[in-house]
């Protein structure tokens, strides 16, 4: 893969976190490069006063800073804008950050130097990684404040992540033999505008979101099958007459997890005329979150290949001072995603609620000594409470804007608290996925003889290989957490 030169998909750019060395710059993108800081340079010779280059920033747009001190302007701009608060964000999503920051410079539009985006490049391939706080940023004239922190390390300045400890820059700089670089014009202002913090949590959690959607269809097979629901709302006929893509895709993957199956052939002779919607709406209600990945993931995959600083140096002559720096393109999408993740668990916590309330042959709360047990009860308290909590991250962050920058930037899309929100809501998802799964396994004791498709009798095994059968209370939280660990290591076969 090639920075500034290949279109990059955002598995390209998980890829490249675990090898950083599958990225480089070739000739063609060098080239693109020193183009754009030669184009920098004439810009600073000349007389004309141009935003970022040779003026103050935001409100002091209209103050001329001299040719003799432009690298001090970089340098103070860099450390006033590392204002950043709160825990470090994970390693990863700084790893991320930097894979799309390179990616991005390296198209040639942005003025930054060969040495800033080698040294960059060498950083990933060393795994000497910035740490980035995680509040800060209201997504307007970019990420500001996590994007200081990003290229602190350039300078000699900040912390970064070496393995899974985190040390002083300067003490790492040192350790490797590696001196601080100066900023030259524009550097500075490339090197933090854009919306690589936002960016990151949307590549993150869509990794994450994909698995999720997948999982929540073979949980809902699986509770299906438990339930001795019915297949026939995933008949393909039902859904070609309204064609949504993801409803067509989820209808098609429940048939394949149930196909095969003795629960539901026991359901073909009973009195029960249709389910629940939480049985029979799967198609429809995954299908609506499949789609809104689908927007994230195009939204995502223009940004990553984009150039999102300012201004856009086109040549010597020109350059434009906009807005490609708002994350309103962003916030939206990810505000979206956010409520489509929370809905799979909303409609997950009400199946789970189904197989407890002791129908179609199952005992109440899935025990069948209750009493004296209180079996499955409370768990789906749990799970009500994360569901809950996924409602009040819902509020999209993207609806507000405060103005900043004594009102240079009036508008601001608040896109990096719409990527935060969207991975919390997938964390909670987790666990709600965990405590269906716990259930419908349970609810299939109840079932045996009778056999399962084989991939919902694969994933019990899978379960079953950490998590025993309820007989009598125990701790089962444990057991929640041991579920959603094989969620997280993607244990469960989704397809």
């Amino acid at each position: 893969m090639i920075y500034g030169v290949d279109v990059l998909s955002f598995h390209d750019v998980l890829e490249i976190c675990k090898t950083p060395n599958k990225a480089k710059l070739n000739k063609a993108a060098k080239e693109q490069i020193l183009k754009s800081q030669k184009n920098v340079q004439k810009i600073v010779e000349s007389d004309r006063c141009v935003y970022g280059i040779n003026t103050g920033f935001g409100p002091l747009c209209d103050t001329k800073i001299s040719a003799d001190e432009t690298a001090l302007l970089q340098y103070n701009l860099i450390i006033s804008h590392a204002v950043g608060v709160g825990k470090p964000i994970d390693k990863e999503l700084s790893k991320i950050m930097m894979i799309a920051k390179v990616h991005a410079l390296s198209k040639g539009f942005s003025g930054v130097s060969l040495d800033v985006i080698e040294r960059m490049i060498l950083m990933l391939e060393k795994d000497i990684i910035p740490v980035v706080p995680e509040q800060g940023s209201v997504g307007a004239s970019g990420d500001l404040a996590p994007l200081a922190h990003l290229v602190l390390p350039l300078l000699g300045l900040g912390k970064v992540w070496v393995g899974n400890d985190i040390f002083p820059t300067a003490e790492i700089l040192e350790e490797n033999d590696l001196l601080p670089l100066s900023l030259g014009p524009k550097e500075g202002l490339g090197l933090i505008n854009g919306t690589q913090f936002i960016l990151a949590h949307a590549i993150k959690g869509l990794e994450k979101f994909e698995y999720l959607l997948d999982l929540a269809d073979m949980t809902a097979a699986m509770s299906l099958e438990a339930y001795r629901g019915s297949a026939s709302p995933f008949k393909k006929e039902l859904h070609e007459i309204r064609p949504f893509e993801g409803s067509k895709k989820v209808a098609a993957r429940m048939l394949k997890f149930l196909k095969g199956s003795e629960n539901l052939q026991a359901h073909e002779d009973c009195e029960r005329v249709q389910d629940p919607y939480s049985m029979r709406c799967v198609p429809q209600v995954h299908g609506a979150s499949r789609n809104a990945f689908e927007h994230l993931k195009m939204m995502a995959e223009t940004e990553l290949n984009s150039v999102t600083d300012n201004p856009i140096v086109l040549s010597a002559e020109e350059s434009i001072s906009g807005g490609n720096f708002h994350g309103q393109l962003m916030a939206l999408p990810l505000d979206y995603a956010t409520l489509a993740a929370a809905e799979l668990g909303n409609i997950s916590d009400r199946r789970s609620y189904l197989l407890l309330e002791g129908k179609y042959g199952l005992p109440r709360l899935l025990t069948e000594s209750s009493g004296l047990n209180s079996g499955f009860m409370i768990p789906q308290y749990t799970s009500a409470a994360l569901v809950t909590e996924n409602k009040t991250l819902c509020f999209p962050a993207s609806a507000d804007s405060i103005p900043t920058s004594l009102g240079q930037e009036d508008h601001v899309s608040m896109g990096s608290i719409s990527g935060r929100k969207f991975n919390q809501v997938l964390g909670n998802l987790v666990n709600i996925l965990a405590v269906e799964l716990m259930f419908a396994a349970q609810g299939l004791e109840f079932r045996r003889p009778s056999k399962c498709s084989k991939i919902i009798e694969e994933n019990v095994a899978i379960l079953r290989s950490k998590v025993t059968k309820l007989e009598d209370d125990r701790l089962i939280g444990e057991d929640m957490l041991a579920i959603a660990e094989l969620i997280n290591e993607r244990k469960f076969v989704v397809n």
